[in-house]
């Protein structure tokens, strides 16, 4: 019953065109940043390592699709949660603007599993924007720009990493980024138990994003204790794996402080729609 439901779950979202929408703004988006590149990536790599030609010498394919992905995930990552909410944010709360929570509430299955099919519904479709976003940056990239060694720029200096030892860093960035945004939809999913209409889990979303990642960027130490525990703090965690070597303990803790927000938010929507009224 359950994975009938799911299904009805998420043929219900394909039917939403905000569910192309997504689609359609993140391939417009990464087409956008690919034109950009092609026509004038030459300036952006000159300026990035402009105060390295000093005491460096670059020389190969520096522009390449690696460093191309890497740029697309830096620009996009941020901005996907969006696209997100936008699909998740109304899986129940539209049920209750158009007055169907009442028939869903007394179908021969669980509230406890309704909301359970909901949230894998809505894992699923974040799944394909994160494949999506794969293909598009990773795959298309190499395709256009071909392949090479990756630079990356970070905190501690400059990073250059073989062609041949990439591809496994990202696979592993894709699925923690993936996970990042599996606590996005399942937290959109939370608030959407809350609310009444569509609008309010979406905005709700965003700005509790918007809340936590000032409050990360600030540095006040009063705010020093619950950085750590933010989901917004784990969101780039994808970069570690770029670093040499990789951090693997820190990237452990992200995964185990994502799971954590993930499980918890679960268990308030479904408390929440077990305790639903649906008389009214």
């Amino acid at each position: 019953m359950l994975l009938k439901n799911t299904y009805n779950e998420f043929v219900k979202i394909l039917a939403k065109p905000r569910s192309y929408l997504g689609i359609g703004a993140l391939t417009l988006l990464i087409g956008i940043i690919l034109f950009a590149m092609k026509a004038d990536g030459s300036s952006f790599i000159s300026f990035v390592t402009s105060s390295f030609e000093q005491t460096l010498s670059f020389n190969g394919n520096i522009l390449n699709g690696n460093l191309i992905a890497f740029i697309i995930l830096q620009m996009l990552i941020v901005h996907i949660p969006l696209l997100v909410a936008l699909v998740t944010g109304d899986l129940i709360s539209g049920e209750a603007a158009m007055g169907t929570v009442r028939m869903l509430a007394t179908k021969p299955i669980s509230r406890t599993n309704i909301i359970l099919s909901k949230f894998i519904a809505g894992a699923v479709y974040t799944l394909i924007l994160t494949i999506w976003l794969g293909f598009l940056a990773l795959i298309v990239s190499k395709w256009i720009f071909e392949t090479g060694d990756l630079i990356v720029l970070n905190s501690d200096g400059l990073v250059i990493l073989k062609s041949d030892d990439i591809l496994w860093r990202y696979g592993l960035s894709f699925l923690v980024a993936y996970l990042a945004l599996l606590t996005i939809s399942t937290l959109s999913i939370c608030l959407s138990a809350f609310a009444e209409n569509s609008i309010g889990p979406i905005v709700s979303t965003m700005a509790i994003i918007i809340l936590f990642t000032i409050i990360g960027s600030l540095d006040v130490s009063v705010f020093d204790n619950i950085k750590p525990y933010l989901f917004t703090t784990h969101m780039a965690s994808w970069r570690s794996f770029f670093e040499d070597p990789v951090p693997w303990g820190r990237i452990q803790e992200s995964i185990i402080i994502l799971l954590v927000h993930i499980v918890v938010l679960v268990s308030v929507a479904i408390i929440k729609f077990n305790k639903k009224d649906i008389t009214s």
